[in-house]
């Protein structure tokens, strides 16, 4: 009964730690050290099952961020959050699409820990500032205010965004074609003029240490890339990673590289390069999502 009802609600309880921590490992291991604290307890004296184990969650979650935090201090160049392969029903709910972004995810890590966890059961999942309340150690009055404060600062620096789609992807293939036949112009053509590129080595691979922005300088240092990396041996997968479509391109049978595009208006306005052979290795695996029905906390 336990481990059912457990199952049953995982994607919903992975959403929210993966949106509450950007890593898919930290998130996983928030997910089994919930586990153990719902198999210790009599699922019959559990009126709500998924209530309780968003509660569990979210504080574990919260936890867990606190001690991370401090490791991301020391990161070796631009830190983004772990790609999560997503499958295409993501795309029908907007809100969890958006939230779940790169952008989105890069706006969230600019929050304390508290502000996150309210902003992301508040406006992503739909729970009342007095359901939040008990699961951050707040007054629902003090929950109120963090999620107003938390709001006003994602929305001030939220980025445009559409989710994956056939429209999306024809834009992709059309800058990996420019890309690998050194058509500069042709590039440029499809990057706003503010595009922004990251790129998350970790120390680990090579990429820029700094975000590359405007669309000559991103042209460029697209090309200078696609010719070290992309060889006759090189194979480029499409897939939809984060609700965004993504690039991932194989050399010799390795991942080397995800690419992952954000698009607007028909402009490419974002670029984001994982690297980090740490975080490829789990990018493989496909992560259902689920944003859930919102239910009342009662243990």
């Amino acid at each position: 009964m336990a481990d059912d009802a457990f199952t049953e609600h995982r994607p919903l309880l992975f959403t929210i730690a993966y949106e509450m921590l950007g890593s898919a490992a930290d998130a996983e291991d928030v997910l089994q050290e919930s586990y153990l604290r719902w198999s210790a307890v009599d699922p019959g004296t559990v009126e709500h099952p998924r209530a309780y184990l968003v509660r569990v969650v979210t504080r574990q979650a919260l936890n867990h961020l606190r001690t991370v935090k401090a490791r991301r201090e020391d990161y070796v160049g631009p830190w983004l959050p772990e790609p999560i392969r997503t499958t295409s029903d993501v795309n029908d709910d907007a809100i969890l699409a958006e939230s779940v972004s790169m952008a989105m995810m890069l706006v969230l890590e600019t929050l304390n820990p508290t502000e996150r966890a309210v902003f992301v059961l508040h406006d992503v999942f739909g729970y009342t500032h007095g359901e939040i309340a008990a699961s951050v150690g707040k007054t629902e009055v003090t929950v109120r205010q963090i999620a107003h404060r938390a709001r006003k600062h994602v929305h001030a620096r939220r980025r445009r965004f559409e989710p994956d789609s056939d429209a999306t992807r024809a834009i992709v293939q059309r800058f990996l074609l420019a890309a690998t036949t050194g058509e500069i112009q042709a590039l440029m053509d499809l990057l706003a003029p503010d595009v922004v590129e990251i790129s998350d080595g970790g120390g680990k691979a090579s990429a820029a240490r700094r975000p590359i922005t405007g669309r000559e300088d991103v042209a460029r240092f697209t090309l200078g890339v696609a010719r070290t990396t992309i060889t006759a041996t090189t194979r480029v997968e499409h897939a939809t990673y984060n609700g965004m479509p993504a690039a991932l391109c194989h050399t010799d049978g390795e991942l080397d590289w995800l690419l992952a595009f954000e698009i607007h208006d028909g402009r490419i306005t974002g670029l984001y390069a994982m690297r980090n052979p740490d975080k490829l290795h789990r990018a493989r695996t496909v992560r259902p999502l689920d944003r859930g029905e919102n239910q009342p906390w009662k243990p």
